[in-house]
């Protein structure tokens, strides 16, 4: 069984309003990505961490969740601390956990099941995509100091996917030395897990700035990638 945690907590501070409450498409933003992973046939429930305000929204949505929707909770002051917080409320009988940002709605349906895929085979898998551009490396003044070699790196997406019990003990590490990490695949690999990339080809911004939105409404007209899984 796999059990989404759609991370719905932040601040927006780079937006300078609520992303996650923009409309994308005629949706908020959170909303249209709980609505991508309740529609994956991979995903069998789905647990919300969001903010104290936000929750009872959230709970509103359960008619319209495929029955999928496990829980609605509060998040913490960091995000591992809201993945922590909702890994306590994934139901009985889940052996693997997707977590999602919500400022991610357009992740498709095909990189969903190739990414749990992938999870299911090596224990740990994320979605990534190969960095392409020329990285520069900048002073305070925003003046170049030098270049970034690109080779071998890759920039990370979500979901994350890993097994329950690998992903419960790596954050209940972090979580007890009062540490911070960034996203899952950090907690795993300082776990001693090895993690596999799943590479998508696919449209998975996140909106992070108002020109993200603009984009993301250009992707949604566009319709979904070709090949698509349902």
């Amino acid at each position: 069984m796999v059990t989404a945690i759609l991370v719905a907590a932040g601040s927006s501070r780079r937006m300078g309003f609520d992303k996650l409450t923009a409309p994308l498409g005629g949706l908020p933003v959170a909303e249209r990505s709980l609505r991508v992973l309740c529609e994956c046939r991979g995903i069998h429930s789905v647990v919300v961490v969001t903010t104290a305000e936000k929750q009872d929204g959230f709970a509103a949505l359960a008619e319209r969740s495929r029955g999928k929707l496990a829980g609605v909770c509060e998040g913490g002051a960091e995000r591992h601390l809201s993945v922590w917080a909702g890994l306590r409320l994934v139901p009985p009988g889940t052996r693997w956990v997707a977590v999602h940002d919500a400022a991610r709605p357009l992740v498709s349906q095909r990189a969903l099941a190739a990414v749990i895929a992938a999870a299911r085979e090596a224990g740990a898998a994320a979605l990534a995509h190969r960095v392409t551009d020329t990285l520069k490396r900048a002073d305070a003044s925003a003046r170049v100091i030098g270049s970034v070699d690109r080779e071998g790196l890759w920039a990370m997406e979500t979901p994350q996917v890993f097994r329950l019990d690998w992903l419960q003990d790596a954050y209940a590490g972090v979580v007890a030395a009062g540490t911070v990490v960034t996203d899952e695949v950090s907690a795993i690999q300082a776990a001693g897990h090895g993690v596999c990339l799943v590479e998508n080809s696919d449209p998975n911004p996140k909106i992070t700035v108002a020109g993200d939105l603009v984009l993301a409404e250009a992707l949604l007209r566009a319709g979904p990638p070709s090949a698509d899984v349902d």
